[in-house]
C-alpha cells in the first residue's frame, strides 16, 4: 500500500482530569466562564451558520416550537444557543430580567447560562455546550452497553446538588425536569440545563404533556412548586433504576408489593447489591408521595445518596466509556455525527453518512490521464466504480469490494472515496487489518480529509487499538473544527 499510519500529534486524554467531588454542592464556577452577556442577533447568527439546520442538536413540536443550535463564538467557544418561537416571551424586559437571573447562577453541575439576546421580535438564550448528549440518549437508546450501576448513582446525585445550589440561590423552580434536561458535559460529568431555570418562558406548558408523570398537585393547580421539582426527580430516580420511562402510579403499585426487582433494569443483574437498589427504590418512593409536604427537599436528598455512591475514583467518561476530545487548551471540539459513528463503531451510521456524502470529497485530487488511457481503460474503470457504488448502496459488500478494487487496481484514477468506501465494507465483513490500510491510503491521498481519519479511529477500535483510535479521532475531529473556522 505504500502509507504509513499518521503520527499522532494531539493527546487524547488531558494531562489533569478533574477529580469527580462529590462534596461540591457550593463550589461556583465563577472564575472559569465570562460574567453574562447580552450578544447582537448578528454574533449568534455567524456563531450558527446562519441558524443553519446542520447546527440544530434539539428542537420541539408546534405546541412550543423552539431550536437548539450549536453554535462557535469568536473566541472559539462553542455554545447552545435557544431560539425561541417569535410568539414567546412578548415582553422584551420580562424575558431580558429572567435570563438575567439565570445567568448570575454558577455551577459544576449546571450547563450555566451565559448570555442572551433580545433583538426586535428575536429571543435567544445562549449556554455552554454540552457535547456528550442527553441522559435519554444514553440511558434508553444506548447502543454498546448500558450506563453502569456507579454511573447511574453519580447522575442522581450531581442532579441533587445541582437543585441544591439553586434552591440556595433563590431558584427552587425548575420546569418539567426529566432526562433530555440532563447533559454531559467534555468530561461526561452530567449537568443539569439552566434552560428549565426560565419561568413564564411561554414556550410551552410548564409540564410535557404526559399527565402520567406530571407532579399531581400541578394537575390541579397549573403551578410549579419545590416540591413538584422533587416529584419529578423521583420519576428520573425510577428512570435511572429501571432504564425506562416507567409511570410513577406503576412504579409505587410495584413498591407497595414489594416487587422491587421488577423495577430493576434487567440489564444490571449482578452489577448491584439488594440494598443499594432497595435504597435507591425507597428514596424514589418518599419523591412520589402524593402529598407534597411528605417528600423530601434537594438538601435530603444529597444528604441521602452521597454515601450510596460507587467507584467515585473513577472519572465520569471513564464510566461512560465515552472519548474526550481535546487539545493543550480547555475548549473542547465536539465530535461530528461522523467521528461519533466512527467512534461507537456503528457501521450502518458510517454507511449512511458516506452514500449521503458521495464523491463531493474528492474533489481537488489530480488525475492525469493520457489519451490513451482515456480510449481504452477509463470506460472500464469508471464502470467499475459505478457497479462498486450500486453494490455498495445494496450492501452487497463483497461485490462492492470486487468492484472497487478493479477500480483501484485500474490505476487510472484515484479517488479517496472509493478508499473509504471499501475500507468500510472491509469493516462490515469482519475484516478490520484491510480496513485500516484503506483508510491509511485514503489519508495518504488526501492528507487533510477528516474522513480517512474518522474511519482509521473505527479500524482502530475493531483491532483493539483503542488508545491509537481516540487519537485518530481527536485529528479528525480537530481538523474538521479547523475548516468549519476556514
Amino acid at each position: 500500500m505504500g502509507a504509513r499510519c499518521s503520527k499522532f500529534s494531539l493527546c487524547w486524554w488531558p494531562s489533569h482530569i478533574r477529580s469527580n467531588r462529590h462534596d461540591s454542592s457550593d463550589v461556583d464556577e465563577k472564575d472559569s466562564l465570562p460574567g453574562f452577556i447580552e450578544y447582537s442577533l448578528d454574533q449568534l447568527r455567524a456563531a450558527t451558520s446562519g441558524f443553519s439546520p446542520d447546527s440544530i442538536v434539539s428542537e420541539h413540536g408546534e405546541k412550543a416550537p423552539n431550536v437548539v443550535y450549536r453554535g462557535k463564538l469568536e473566541d472559539d467557544r462553542w455554545v447552545a444557543v435557544k431560539r425561541f418561537n417569535k410568539l414567546a416571551w412578548p415582553d422584551s424586559r420580562q424575558f431580558l430580567e429572567e435570563a438575567q437571573a439565570v445567568g448570575q447562577l454558577r455551577h459544576m453541575r449546571l450547563a450555566n447560562l451565559i448570555g442572551c439576546c433580545c433583538q426586535g421580535e428575536e429571543r435567544l438564550l445562549v449556554a455552554e455546550f454540552m457535547p456528550n448528549e442527553t441522559l435519554s440518549k444514553h440511558l434508553f437508546h444506548w447502543e454498546n452497553q448500558p450506563m453502569k450501576w456507579a454511573m447511574r448513582l453519580r447522575v442522581a446525585l450531581y442532579l441533587a446538588q445541582a437543585l441544591e445550589y439553586c434552591s440556595s440561590k433563590g431558584r427552587v423552580l425548575y420546569h418539567d425536569l426529566n432526562a433530555y434536561r440532563i447533559l454531559f458535559d467534555q468530561d461526561a460529568n452530567p449537568r443539569l440545563s439552566c434552560f428549565g431555570l426560565m419561568k413564564n418562558s411561554r414556550d410551552g406548558k410548564s409540564y410535557s404533556t404526559n399527565l402520567a408523570f406530571t407532579p399531581p398537585e400541578y394537575l390541579r393547580t397549573g403551578r410549579v412548586t419545590a416540591e413538584s421539582v422533587v416529584y419529578s426527580f423521583g420519576t428520573l430516580l425510577l428512570d435511572l433504576l429501571s432504564g425506562k420511562h416507567i409511570p410513577p402510579s406503576h412504579a409505587l403499585d410495584l413498591i407497595k408489593s414489594k416487587n422491587f426487582l421488577m423495577l430493576m433494569d434487567s440489564c444490571l443483574e449482578g452489577h448491584f447489591s439488594n440494598d443499594d437498589g432497595t435504597d435507591l427504590v425507597r428514596l424514589a418512593s418518599r419523591c412520589l408521595q402524593y402529598e407534597p409536604r411528605e417528600r423530601p427537599n434537594a438538601k435530603s436528598l444529597v444528604t441521602a445518596l452521597a454515601p450510596l455512591q460507587k467507584e467515585t475514583g473513577a472519572p465520569s467518561y471513564v464510566l461512560m466509556s465515552i472519548p474526550q476530545v481535546s487539545s493543550s487548551s480547555k475548549q473542547t471540539v465536539p465530535l461530528t455525527p461522523l467521528g461519533e459513528a466512527s467512534y461507537r463503531r456503528d457501521l450502518t451510521a458510517i454507511h449512511e453518512i458516506l452514500e449521503k456524502v458521495g464523491y463531493k470529497d474528492d474533489e481537488g485530487v489530480a488525475n492525469e490521464l493520457s489519451f490513451q488511457m482515456w480510449t481504452n481503460q477509463l470506460q472500464e474503470t469508471l464502470n467499475s466504480k459505478k457497479q462498486g457504488d450500486a453494490a455498495f448502496r445494496a450492501k452487497d459488500l463483497s461485490t462492492a469490494i470486487d468492484c472497487y478494487t478493479q477500480f483501484i487496481d485500474g490505476g487510472t484514477m484515484i479517488s479517496p472515496t472509493v478508499y473509504a468506501r471499501r475500507c468500510l465494507c472491509y469493516l462490515m465483513n469482519e475484516m478490520p487489518q484491510e480496513a485500516l490500510g484503506d483508510a491509511m491510503q485514503a489519508q495518504s491521498v488526501s492528507p487533510d480529509w477528516p474522513t480517512a481519519f474518522y474511519l482509521q479511529a473505527a479500524a482502530l477500535f475493531s483491532l483493539g487499538m483503542d488508545d491509537d483510535a481516540r487519537e485518530s479521532l481527536t485529528d479528525g475531529a480537530s481538523m474538521e473544527a479547523k475548516k468549519h473556522r476556514n
